[in-house]
């Protein structure tokens, strides 16, 4: 009975429409710019899959600013109130509000925020192999490449103007040059503090701004140690 009573009067639903990307039916371009425009989802999810197993103060940092970022572009839109190119296009919007695009502002804060770690962060480059120069630089294409395409896929799918999108670029990459000196000169230099903290040390939370190469470093110690336990097992065994 409270059933039926419930569904004589539906109340007004909203969907959550974080991943709701809609495109043109059978235009597979679009489809494809759909799922482009999906990358930073995925980006986030790689933020905290890295944050929970690696606990690494800077990744944290740059998740942070990321953050901030979506903070920033969530009062420029609400300050300006620009409506979306082609109003009533798409029913499943998380706002009205297209000015700056949040894609365009999040996806080149990412990368830019990538190009000065790669460039300025990771300052060995004088005693780097040429193959490990050239993956940066392979790298930094790909990162570009992806940015642009995110950025095309808004306009293409007629959520963003390409001002807006021009607008949240620009946004995102000056928050990016902000944020990255801010962590380089502010906070790097009390991360070995924060580390020492109880909390963090419990957590596992770590410092690694002085290991110029951690995926080198962690190779190494990693695989030292997995010969050491196995000599001492073989000595046991014995």
């Amino acid at each position: 009975m409270a059933a039926e009573e419930q569904c004589s009067a539906p109340p007004r639903w909203r969907p959550i429409s974080l991943t709701h990307v809609e495109y043109p039916a059978g235009d597979l371009t679009g489809q494809v710019l759909a799922y482009i425009s999906l990358l930073p989802i995925a980006i986030l999810v790689g933020f905290v899959t890295l944050i929970v197993f690696k606990r690494e103060l800077h990744t944290i940092s740059f998740f942070g600013g990321l953050i901030l970022n979506e903070g920033l572009n969530w009062l420029l839109k609400h300050i300006l109130q620009e409506p979306r190119p082609c109003g009533g296009a798409h029913a499943t919007l998380n706002t009205e509000y297209g000015m700056p695009s949040s894609h365009a502002q999040f996806i080149w804060f990412f990368v830019v925020y990538f190009f000065l770690f790669l460039y300025l962060r990771m300052h060995q480059t004088n005693n780097a192999r040429c193959v490990e120069l050239l993956w940066r630089h392979v790298l930094s294409i790909i990162l570009l490449s992806i940015a642009l395409a995110v950025c095309y896929s808004r306009v293409y799918l007629l959520y963003h103007s390409g001002r807006q999108v021009v607008y949240g670029g620009v946004a995102g990459s000056v928050m990016a040059v902000v944020w990255f000196f801010i962590t380089q000169e502010l906070l790097t230099p009390l991360f070995p503090r924060i580390a020492a903290w109880p909390i963090s040390e419990f957590f596992l939370v770590r410092d690694t701004s002085l290991i110029p190469n951690i995926l080198w470093f962690e190779y190494t110690v990693t695989r030292s140690e997995a010969r050491n336990r196995q000599r001492k097992l073989g000595t046991k065994v014995q």
